[in-house]
């Protein structure tokens, strides 16, 4: 009870995606629910899940969690056969739906997952629309994020 009592104090998320957000640039955000299974929620409750090299698939109007990993409890049922991969579905409505599928297929975007959470005693996906960052723009990133940090500090010790 006092795990459950922690995941849900720490605003919660389950997992998150950073390499995600420094290899893309982020356009858009969509909520998808996730169809999981008993001991998936379970495992999810404990904290044991990675979205770290997953994405979206689109399949036959459908989307698809591919890659994510959560991994089974050791008190879990002997009965039932745990793959810690298996493809998930995502739950999203037509309209998002539609939207996502045309600018991956038209405009040459990507769709990946970017966070795992509770909302109230559901599992969200947060999914984003993304397009890949070249090096330079990993580098300048990188940059701007250090400068953000130093001008912070300056600002701190100026204010003592």
């Amino acid at each position: 009870m006092s795990k459950q009592k922690n995941a849900q104090a720490s605003g919660g998320t389950i997992a998150l995606n950073k390499k995600a957000k420094h290899d893309y640039f982020i356009e858009e955000r969509f909520e998808a629910g996730v169809s999981l299974t008993g001991w998936e929620v379970k495992s999810l409750r404990a904290g044991k899940a990675q979205l770290v090299d997953s994405y979206i698939v689109f399949k036959d109007g459908e989307a698809f969690l591919f890659g994510a990993q959560i991994s089974p409890l050791l008190s879990a049922s002997t009965h039932v056969v745990a793959d810690p991969i298996r493809t998930r579905k995502l739950l999203l409505k037509a309209r998002e739906l539609d939207k996502l599928i045309s600018a991956v297929q038209q405009k040459g975007y990507s769709c990946v997952p970017l966070a795992l959470y509770w909302k109230k005693h559901l599992v969200k996906c947060e999914i984003a629309l993304v397009k890949g960052k070249k090096d330079f723009d990993k580098r300048e990133t990188l940059k701007e994020r250090d400068w953000e940090r130093e001008k912070q500090r300056v600002v701190r010790e100026r204010n003592r």
